[in-house]
């Protein structure tokens, strides 16, 4: 998987290999570095089904508290 974040703070995730989706926001997309080892079962369905999946990280930060 490739992992990528926007100047917006948007994670968006993708099978590997495949080009951005173009229903991400325009923005400057970024490859992360870090290596994927793991995935939660919500991205991994939602890689199956739509090929890529997105969220902001705002919002995995309000989920904690």
């Amino acid at each position: 998987m490739d992992v990528y974040l926007n100047t917006r703070r948007d994670l968006l995730v993708v099978k590997k290999g495949f080009p951005i989706p173009p229903i991400a926001p325009p923005g400057k997309w970024r490859k992360s570095k870090k290596r994927v080892v793991k995935v939660s079962e919500e991205i991994r369905s939602a890689l199956q089904a739509q090929g890529y999946y997105m969220r902001k990280l705002r919002d995995l930060h309000t989920d904690r508290d």
